[in-house]
């Protein structure tokens, strides 16, 4: 019995690069292609079981509440979640307790495994630094990649109870040294001809390790939107990260 698959941001670039991907399997269907301008009804109408939402920030919380209150599991790749969205979600999601919801700032396996290897290491050196480099159309900044990075960084640090990191400027132009987020500095690079990619730099006395991943082409994410869809109905409620629904121990 195959799982069946709505797309929602179906003409964009990694919302065709789904559906071509879950088109290729055996064991899912897209029943639905959604896109700017059509009716959420059509979720319903398709028997979708699944959402894949590759939209924008600015409309992903409305398309997660239709989704979640009519008993369909969601997969985001939408970024620009914060504390206040997830909490909303967490409230729509209490209300409908078999619902599963997947928000993965990164789809690529290889960088959700950069993640972990940079958090692992950061427990080791004296500094760590995050550049993330994306195409000019990205609409946030840093990258949802990047800030979770940040995040697993800053709690591997303090689980070691390791000190701040230390940096004598006094003096800088704004954003010189790029947002921080907790203790962590993060460079935000916009241009033409980049996909996205992410260096992490770390830092100690007489040497450095930089982990860097790159995506190449959108085709390289595709494995990790399989293994969300095929795993977030069996996963009831909230779950941050793709890294959950692999096997890393």
């Amino acid at each position: 019995m195959s799982i069946k698959v709505a797309v929602l941001g179906a003409k964009g670039r990694m919302g065709s690069e789904s559906v071509k991907a879950i088109s290729g399997t055996t064991d899912l269907e897209v029943v639905a292609q959604l896109d700017l301008g059509d009716s959420l009804d059509k979720l319903i109408s398709s028997g979708a079981q699944v959402v894949v939402d590759f939209t924008h920030p600015d409309s992903v919380m409305a398309n997660l509440e239709f989704a979640i209150n009519n008993g369909i599991s969601v997969v985001v790749g939408t970024t620009g979640f914060d504390e206040k969205k997830l909490a909303q979600i967490k409230s729509w999601l209490a209300a409908n307790p078999k619902v599963g919801a997947l928000i993965a700032p990164n789809f690529g396996l290889g960088a959700v495994l950069m993640m972990q290897f940079a958090a692992q290491a950061s427990k080791y050196f004296e500094s760590v630094e995050i550049v993330e480099l994306h195409h000019p159309a990205k609409a946030d900044a840093p990258s949802g990649t990047a800030a979770r990075t940040a995040e697993l960084i800053n709690e591997a640090r303090a689980s070691v109870k390791k000190s701040a990191m230390p940096d004598a400027t006094t003096s800088e132009l704004d954003g010189a040294r790029g947002a921080k987020i907790g203790d962590v500095h993060v460079h935000s690079v916009r241009l033409r001809g980049l996909v996205a990619h992410q260096e992490v730099i770390l830092g100690d006395i007489g040497e450095t390790l930089s982990i860097r991943h790159d995506s190449i082409d959108r085709t390289g994410f595709m494995p990790g939107v399989l293994l969300a869809v095929r795993n977030v109905g069996k996963n009831p409620g909230l779950t941050f990260g793709l890294e959950n629904y692999m096997d890393l121990n």
